[in-house]
């Protein structure tokens, strides 16, 4: 893991889409694009619980995540983990943050009254990518 912790918190840190995957109780793949966190070696996903990554996780914690930058597509690293703890997030901070960093709003626009918001904790525990093989440096 240490071979790509830093690429992996460089590209957390970022405005870039991730891409969590699951597995569907018939044992397919599911994907959903997510905003995400990295915070103490941790990938942080907010989510709302009863929403298909959620039911998923509760049934199967293992998970897969894809990340790459916005600037430079083959700037990447893909993520295999497990959900260690779902953390509630009752007052939105989590998701007032990912707002924040994603849409430069203060608070989150989605809120539902009946909507019980969810961070997924989720440990690294494997990664592979192709961090920056692509520079836009010019040519010497």
């Amino acid at each position: 893991m240490t071979k790509y912790s830093d690429d992996i918190a460089r590209l957390f840190s970022g405005k870039n889409l991730a891409f969590l995957a699951t597995t569907m109780p018939d044992g397919s793949p599911q994907v959903s694009p997510v905003w995400a966190d990295y915070e103490d070696g941790y990938i942080l996903v907010n989510t709302a619980e009863g929403r298909i990554k959620h039911r998923n996780i509760l049934a199967d914690p293992r998970v897969a995540v894809a990340i790459t930058s916005h600037e430079n597509t083959t700037d990447m690293v893909t993520v295999r983990g497990k959900v260690e703890a779902l953390i509630p997030d009752p007052n939105y901070e989590n998701a007032d943050r990912l707002t924040k960093k994603y849409m430069g709003r203060d608070r989150y626009p989605f809120r539902r009254p009946d909507e019980k918001r969810v961070v997924l904790k989720i440990k690294p525990l494997t990664a592979s990518g192709m961090p920056i093989l692509i520079s836009n440096e010019p040519k010497s």
